[in-house]
């Protein structure tokens, strides 16, 4: 399991300014992945996780799936303290942006039924009030929508809005302006709605350059320039303001709508080409509505109706590997065809090639496999397992794969086709000191035959013109590629763009301490591990990665970029006196390996070993198992916590 968030993850944390404070970034990720129970969780761990997987989700960078989060996460919350504020309270998009105004009317969240008898509860309480306000519940008129899974905002005709906490929101009227149209042929002015995208479209166009649709949703309404294909599905009438007044409905009596409500969830929920997560009923007296009123969560005179996950037990046919852009090798589970939520699932994910390897996931194996609504079918049980075969591979350029924690890295990262937009895209990022180059420009580049780094400087006016760019744009893209090159750039933040594995800013600042910037690619294991903080482990994943860039970085390097050159620090003050040197590490709960061997490997890097928790603890590392009074005390005390698996990931095992 991957023990660090994605850069956009983090990035979208750090735009909130939401910080962990009682959680680690890994400690998150593995709740996230159901590798800690949640009940083992403080109160305050667990709102922290509820708070940050919330953000995450609204940004466009979802952590877990939906369903999860409903019947696993908020429901332990529930169960713990049914009045707890975060459960009153809207939860608040993760756009911040732009200054926040005021939403011409609330827009609150909407309560959840797992059950018909949620909903029969609820429709009780609808009969109750009509009859505190004397109206005839019989002739009460019930409306059921689909609930859309998409993007928050109110359109007041003039100013289109986030929905932000419910009350205040950011003016995003620019989606209009670039070319957003009301669903139906409607009108602007028709109040609350979600920016949706069609399925359809998503899954033939757009699949391949965003991660999901709650991703691209998200890149609609940022300030910065629209990608090519969000404008395109905007201009084709694929991605769509849909105002709640316009969905397709079913409406009656509560007498007539109760006796059909499965057949009314089950058409509702195939009538749209757009992804929905529940049934929304409703009612439409104005008098009962404001008579049951709202809390600061709810309209208590609504309700969603979400489906709880259905399960099968399934055959794996095989397992496929597939690189994602950002070098990643994920396994795909290949299923004997089966139908779960209404669809016929034929594959499913498997989360990464740790799981495959440890559950014994491949041909011939039986799975439990679980889906809920429209959420992707994953893997919730190993029944039968197998030994599975793993890839040596990455399946897009044949390069050597590299473990990190649970995952298979194409380290191949200039020379991988799946990897190649993304790294262009890493490189100029990363460089800082150049404009334009973003990935809808990449995208018209690569395109256009581009396909290399330093392909890129070598291009004309003309050449960025047959690309689809204008004239001026051309003109300013030469001239931006020129001032990269002429503007001071530290050597390191140079060599850090290049995307080599394990080559983060900081290790390449502390590789030129050490060497020169011309000199690292004759390096070879026992010189790199020679420099603090350098294990043998990170040696051999960094040697594969600067093979593979070397052609590309030199013949960027022979341009003549302006670097400045890190100092070369004297050979004594480069050796590795001890990785956890000063430090004071307590090892508990159980071990996948001897907790002996760890202390004893612990004290060979510096460190002292404590057997409890105190104020003088540095870092607490846990194993399975671990009580929640002692990750408390640990997180009250600003200790550090890290799992078995980041504590061998940070000493390089």
């Amino acid at each position: 399991m991957s023990m660090e968030l994605s850069k956009e993850q983090s990035s979208i944390l750090q735009q909130t300014g939401f910080q962990f404070s009682v959680l680690t970034d890994g400690l998150f990720l593995q709740v996230a992945h159901l590798e800690q129970d949640v009940s083992g969780l403080t109160d305050d761990m667990l709102i922290e996780f509820l708070t940050a997987a919330n953000l995450l989700y609204r940004g466009g960078a979802p952590c877990v799936a939906d369903d999860v989060y409903d019947f696993i996460f908020l429901a332990e919350l529930k169960r713990r303290n049914p009045g707890h504020p975060f459960l009153l309270e809207v939860e608040p998009e993760a756009n911040v942006s732009a200054k926040t105004v005021l939403l011409p009317e609330r827009m609150l969240s909407t309560d959840k039924a797992y059950g018909v008898k949620d909903i029969e509860r609820w429709a009780k309480r609808v009969e109750k009030a009509a009859k505190e306000c004397g109206v005839d519940f019989t002739q009460i008129q019930f409306r059921a929508t689909p609930k859309l899974d998409g993007y928050a905002a109110y359109d007041d005709g003039t100013t289109f809005y986030t929905r932000g906490n419910g009350r205040k929101g950011t003016d995003i009227s620019r989606v209009f302006a670039r070319g957003l149209k009301v669903a139906e042929e409607g009108s602007r002015g028709q109040g609350p709605g979600e920016i949706v995208v069609k399925k359809s479209y998503f899954r033939e166009h757009l699949q391949t350059h965003f991660e999901n649709s709650r991703n691209f949703q998200a890149s609609l309404i940022k300030e910065k320039e629209l990608e090519e294909p969000a404008a395109k599905a905007m201009d084709c009438g694929a991605a769509l303001f849909y105002p709640f007044r316009a969905l397709p409905s079913r409406q009656g009596t509560w007498a007539e709508l109760s006796p059909q409500f499965d057949g009314i969830v089950e058409q509702l929920w195939d009538e749209v080409d757009f992804d929905i997560d529940g049934i929304v009923f409703e009612i439409t007296d104005r008098q009962v509505k404001d008579h049951m009123g709202a809390t600061r969560h709810h309209h208590r005179w609504q309700i969603a109706y979400k489906q709880n996950t259905e399960t099968a037990e399934v055959r794996v046919l095989g397992v496929v590997a597939q690189t994602s852009r950002s070098g990643r090798v994920n396994p795909v589970a290949e299923v004997e065809p089966t139908r779960l939520s209404g669809a016929l699932i034929s594959r499913a994910t498997a989360h990464h090639y740790g799981m495959v390897r440890d559950k014994g996931i491949g041909t011939g194996a039986l799975i439990k496999l679980s889906r809920s609504g429209e959420v992707i079918p994953k893997i919730e049980k190993v029944l039968v397992s197998v030994e599975p075969t793993l890839p040596d591979v990455c399946p897009s350029c044949g390069a050597a794969l590299v473990w990190e924690s649970d995952y298979l890295i194409c380290v191949n990262v200039m020379n991988c086709t799946a990897q190649k937009t993304h790294t262009i895209e890493h490189f100029f990022k990363v460089l800082g000191n150049v404009d334009g180059f973003g990935p809808s420009s990449i995208s018209k580049m690569y395109a256009g035959g581009v396909q290399c780094l330093s392909q890129i400087y070598t291009l004309d006016e003309e050449a960025f013109v047959s690309f689809g760019f204008g004239p001026k744009q051309a003109e300013n893209m030469v001239t931006q590629l020129q001032r990269s090159r002429q503007e001071s750039i530290e050597d390191w933040r140079f060599l850090a763009a290049f995307g080599i594995h394990r080559m983060g800013m900081g290790n390449c600042e502390k590789l030129l301490s050490a060497y020169k910037l011309e000199d690292i690619f004759a390096l070879d294991r026992q010189k790199i591990v020679k420099i603090k903080g350098f294990s043998e482990k990170i040696a051999d994943e960094i040697l594969p990665g600067l093979a593979s860039v070397k052609e590309v970085f030199f013949a960027l390097y022979n341009l003549g970029f302006n670097l400045v050159r890190t100092s070369v620090l004297e050979e004594t003050d480069l050796l590795d006196q001890g990785l956890l040197s000063d430090q004071l590490v307590v090892f508990t709960g159980t071990m996948q390996g001897s907790r002996d061997e760890m202390k004893k490997q612990a004290k060979s890097l510096g460190a002292k070993i404590g057997s409890s928790i105190t104020g003088k603890t540095t870092l607490l590392v846990c194993g399975e198992k671990v009580g929640a009074s002692k990750l408390k005390k640990a997180g009250d005390l600003g200790v550090k916590i890290l799992s078995e698996s980041e504590y061998l990931q940070l000493i390089g095992e």
